[in-house]
């Protein structure tokens, strides 16, 4: 009996034969960015009703906030619903933002790449997925977006409220460092 042959016999019986069960995609592209909360609220995606769209505004809300904080802070503390930031959050982000890394949310677009700065293409694109342990815990859901700076996507975790079904931002994971702008890189 080979070394992993064990592990074989006593697998779980009715285990999904397909590993990617429950795989979904959902792509959003926007014209422009909104530059406000009041732009954001008036997007489609406001609605909140899917995971998905709280996702894909959370990204949005971080480009605001790499453009200005403010702005991006009460994006961010609306999309968090009845659990607005705290210093510990605002300190979070502050540091994720310094020595000029304000491209770190573009990322997730489509056609952003070291190569050219992260700059992405027009109109903005990006894709939002779940795969079969998306919904592991209830009332919550762990998606993941692709990322032009890394190799895997990047988590971010939505918590329903159960009052009216709208999904809110409960964590984010896309702050995490990239490869470095080919026009910074000095080894480039």
């Amino acid at each position: 009996m080979g070394l992993f042959d064990k592990l074989k016999n006593t697998a779980p019986q009715g285990a999904p034969s397909n590993p990617a069960a429950g795989a979904k995609s959902e792509t959003f592209v926007f014209a422009r960015l909104p530059e406000s909360l009041a732009e954001m609220q008036s997007l489609p995606e406001a609605s909140l009703d899917t995971p998905f769209k709280t996702a894909a505004l959370t990204v949005c809300a971080l480009c605001a906030y790499a453009a200005d904080r403010q702005i991006g802070a009460e994006m961010l503390n609306w999309l968090r619903g009845p659990r607005p930031m705290n210093g510990q959050d605002i300190s979070f982000l502050n540091d994720r933002f310094r020595d000029g890394k304000t491209y770190l949310p573009f990322t997730y677009f489509a056609g952003a790449t070291p190569d050219n700065s992260y700059t992405p293409s027009e109109p903005f694109t990006l894709t939002v997925n779940a795969n079969h342990v998306s919904a592991a815990e209830a009332g919550y859901m762990k998606l993941f977006i692709p990322c032009g700076g890394a190799d895997d996507p990047r988590p971010i975790k939505l918590r329903m409220r159960g009052s009216d079904g709208k999904w809110f931002l409960w964590e984010q994971y896309l702050l995490a460092g990239v490869k470095t702008p080919k026009a910074d890189d000095p080894w480039a």
